[in-house]
């Protein structure tokens, strides 16, 4: 499992963000509030917000390009994770052991700060998002599983709260009148796109750990919370 106890290393950056989530992580490992499963696995899934400090001094997160042969999500850009397994005692395990399968992630270089609140898709299975930090960049050294992963970069978590380099679509589904985001980002001369779910949980990701909202309407489906605070004070804002 990931080290859970708070004894990350690196920057005052790294340390401040520990800090800020230090109430539900004592230097007990095993104090991060965790629901362990108590029943075979349902529908659930776990994916991994991996962040670490760039060389500019800001947060990166880690996102793999899913591999073409994939019969769902082929040749799109995740953040690693999957399903639940039968040997997983809950969704952090599920997160680190998919991230050490799919892109060989020693989960003991990851220290987990937070869960965010579930994500719930149209296909009927629950993702939770499992925040970590990599405070040692240097010690990782990706293996990609290439029958899941085709390519392995990283992204600022800052860009899932500009207007840069973001488009988004209008969606409806069962009647309700949403946007799709996407997020555009070249890496090592690939153009790569973040959307749907993933650009979703990024948002989110982004406006917890650097405390402030995005600078666009979100405009959420319900299934992922609906309405925000800042969307509302947008929406108002623009009508006057």
């Amino acid at each position: 499992m990931g080290s859970n106890s708070g004894e990350v290393r690196g920057s005052e950056r790294l340390q401040a963000l520990l800090h800020h989530f230090q109430p539900s992580i004592t230097n007990n490992p095993h104090n991060l509030k965790r629901s362990h499963f108590t029943s075979k696995p349902t529908k659930r899934a776990a994916v991994l917000i991996c962040l670490f400090e760039g060389s500019d001094g800001n947060l990166r997160v880690i996102l793999t390009l899913r591999a073409a042969s994939l019969s769902r999500h082929s040749g799109e850009v995740a953040l690693p994770g999957g399903k639940r397994e039968d040997g997983d005692a809950d969704d952090v395990e599920t997160a680190l052991r998919e991230a050490k399968e799919e892109i060989g992630l020693d989960p003991s270089l990851v220290s987990v700060i937070t869960l965010l609140e579930p994500f719930h898709t149209k296909y009927g299975i629950t993702v939770i998002p499992v925040v970590g930090i990599l405070s040692n960049k240097d010690a990782f050294s990706p293996v990609l599983d290439s029958a899941e992963v085709e390519a392995i970069f990283d992204v600022p978590l800052e860009m899932f709260l500009k207007n840069e380099n973001r488009r988004a679509e209008e969606r409806e589904w069962m009647g309700e009148k949403h946007l799709v985001h996407y997020f555009d980002y070249e890496f090592e001369d690939t153009q790569y796109v973040i959307w749907a779910l993933t650009a979703a949980v990024l948002i989110r990701a982004a406006t917890l750990l650097l405390r402030r909202p995005p600078e666009f309407l979100e405009q959420r489906p319900k299934i992922w919370g609906g309405i925000t605070e800042n969307d509302m004070i947008m929406l108002q804002n623009s009508s006057k």
